[in-house]
């Protein structure tokens, strides 16, 4: 893989700023944002006063500590523009959610917001090892979710030229990435598996083809994952990290050079690490959720916005910015099953482990008996034929899981394209639990 990594001269003064400096702008932006929200937002007046705190009583960064959380529920209770700051009349863009729980939460984005959005999304893509000139192949779902539109402006922003192709239509990304010779590609993890299917279905070495750097976001995915699609392609596989709620894409970037987790964009993000069932802040390098105050935001102002995803807090590296590390589950996607806690990203790690098995998998729950049973179906590589090589592979599936996780499972391994694919976020956990 070629060495991207910059020139310090050509980081932004905020990513090598010292941590008194960092610190001393998040308090001044920190105070004119909870103003901001509790001056124009009649929800966060009320939480405010229901807490008994003032915007004034902010004094140091800690003293955040004493405002209210605030969650995906309320966002749906005041669906669809009752969390904006400013009139309509200024919101110059509107994103939401799929709402395939219920309602979508709504995000509004005035001018200065999308120019915010653009230049941490450029950011991001220059940390990742983007470059000026760059062709950028986006992939990402345009429309509603943000991830197409936020890393389409950034990529604009950085100087790149941009092929907007969106998600779906599998073949013919393939087609583009060899007509095109993209530098760069922005995707779901899951869906560049896809991909690579893709390229091996029309008997195409996908160390041949351009890219240098994959991007990859908006689902938890592991190390194993990263190494088995740098090796694959012979290219970077770099994490982003966001969510509407807060911004979109752009909230925390890798940096291509370090790869040991993402460095938070401060200077707009302020994160805090809590103690997901008693809200407890918890010190840096404690592992906890995620929770997310905007320093910068004027149309949607957030404050600390509980995002579910677990990690932790770690100095920076590459870059002064605080890192958070690597997000592999989230506090409303773990699985309990027979009394014991299981992330879909702990199975893809096993999954990864047994040569033969693709990480293409599914998980379905169900209760018999009153006792929880977990059933894997995952695909095997072409070149594992039916027969005792794939029910080898389930076995040993299956102990590793029993060894590592402490439960048992139904292993079935299928031939390749048998498990659902999405063009966005994969469907990993399918719950029968609650079905009669």
């Amino acid at each position: 893989m070629e060495d991207l990594t910059p020139q310090r001269a050509d980081l932004e003064h905020i990513e090598k700023a010292s941590r008194d400096e960092i610190a001393a702008l998040q308090l001044e932006r920190m105070r004119i944002s909870l103003s901001r929200a509790y001056d124009n937002v009649p929800h966060y007046r009320k939480a405010f006063e229901s807490k008994g705190v003032h915007p004034d009583d902010l004094v140091s960064l800690e003293d955040l500590a004493q405002f209210p959380f605030t969650t995906k529920a309320d966002l749906r209770d005041n669906y669809p523009f009752g969390m904006f700051a400013v009139p309509r009349e200024q919101v110059v863009r509107v994103h939401a959610s799929s709402g395939t729980t219920g309602k979508p939460t709504v995000v509004g984005y005035t001018r200065n917001d999308v120019d915010t959005w653009a230049q941490v999304m450029a950011r991001s893509i220059r940390a990742a090892g983007g470059r000026r000139g760059d062709k950028v192949h986006v992939a990402y779902g345009y429309g509603l979710f943000t991830g197409g539109l936020g890393a389409h402006y950034g990529a604009e922003k950085l100087g790149c030229t941009v092929i907007p192709v969106s998600g779906g239509m599998t073949e013919r990304q393939v087609q583009l990435i060899r007509d095109f010779e993209p530098d760069v590609i922005m995707v779901t993890p899951s869906y560049m598996l896809s991909i690579l299917d893709e390229f091996r279905k029309q008997g195409l070495d996908p160390r041949a083809c351009s890219l240098k750097v994959g991007i990859f976001g908006a689902e938890p995915w592991t190390e194993a994952m990263r190494r088995e699609i740098e090796q694959t392609f012979d290219m970077h596989a770099v994490d982003i990290y966001g969510l509407s709620e807060v911004m979109g894409p752009g909230v925390a970037n890798e940096c291509v050079e370090t790869k040991d987790g993402l460095h938070v964009w401060e200077d707009h993000f302020y994160p805090e690490i809590i103690d997901p069932v008693t809200g407890e802040v918890l010190p840096d390098g404690e592992m906890g959720e995620l929770v997310f105050t905007s320093l910068t935001k004027e149309a949607m102002p957030v404050i600390r916005y509980r995002t579910r995803d677990l990690t932790r807090l770690l100095p920076g590296t590459a870059r002064s910015l605080r890192r958070m590390e690597k997000v592999t589950g989230r506090s409303d996607d773990m699985m309990i099953v027979r009394g014991v806690n299981v992330f879909p990203t702990q199975i893809e790690e096993m999954i990864l482990k047994c040569q033969g098995l693709a990480p293409h998998y599914q998980i379905e729950l169900r209760r018999a008996d009153r006792l929880d049973e977990m059933t894997v179906l995952v695909e095997a590589r072409p070149d594992l034929p039916e027969g005792p090589g794939r029910d080898a592979r389930a076995r040993e599936l299956a102990h590793h899981i029993k060894s590592l996780v402490g439960i048992s499972a139904e292993i079935r391994v299928t031939d390749s394209g048998q498990v659902e694919r999405s063009a966005g976020k994969a469907r990993r956990v399918i719950d029968l639990r609650g079905q009669a």
